[in-house]
């Protein structure tokens, strides 16, 4: 008899599938070409439109979860929905990894940059290509409606893209106390290492 190989999922990967995981997101992974053209991706991946909070999977029998700037796109209605379904199959002893924007940082960001409105946001394809973000064209953190409004409110670019919540370090704690996830790591990065102050949530099932 074989030993059955681990189940470990990619919850939202986006831009992001990885291999020997089964990665879930809305879009097809043609759909996800289509949102970073610039990005390459191996013809092999596969990407599954699985529901988040009804996933097909057995209680107890998932080991590991990972799932990278998603929470942010979740209401507050959603919220608990998808935690309780991470819980319910979740092994004991499985590991919870995600990523969220640090609110509490951002927020400190956004208070101490300019306040220099510059143009209405845009999300015609020249505009998405160059990075224009309400009259500004950079990911310097220097003017409060510039990139920090998309890091808040999201891209709005298109559908399921939006911020509909927000994540501090002792509310992540907090979750995981409530729903018995022992914390095992909460580390403090930078997104794609230049922006974005993010969350990095590491926990184990009990």
């Amino acid at each position: 008899m074989t030993e059955q190989s681990p189940i470990r999922l990619n919850l939202g990967c986006g831009g992001r599938p990885l291999r020997n995981y089964i990665n879930v997101d809305m879009d097809t992974l043609d759909q996800i070409r289509e949102r970073y053209p610039n990005q390459p991706f191996e013809n092999d991946l596969v990407v599954l439109q699985y529901n988040l909070f009804d996933l097909p999977f057995e209680d107890n029998s998932v080991d590991e979860i990972r799932s990278e700037a998603l929470i942010e796109h979740l209401s507050f209605v959603e919220e608990p929905k998808f935690f309780n379904e991470i819980i319910r199959v979740l092994k004991p002893g499985g590991t919870l990894y995600l990523s969220t924007v640090d609110f509490e940082k951002t927020a400190k960001q956004w208070l101490a940059a300019e306040d220099d409105w510059k143009g209405f946001y845009r999300d015609d394809e020249e505009a998405i290509r160059e990075q224009h973000w309400f009259g500004t064209y950079t990911y310097k953190p220097t003017n409060r409606w510039g990139y920090l409004a998309a890091t808040i409110y999201g891209s709005q670019n298109g559908a399921g893209q939006f911020h509909t919540n927000c994540y501090t370090s002792k509310k992540l704690r907090a979750v995981c106390n409530y729903l018995g996830l022992e914390v095992n790591k909460i580390e403090h990065f930078q997104w794609k290492g230049d922006r974005d102050h993010m969350l990095g949530l590491t926990a184990t099932k009990k």
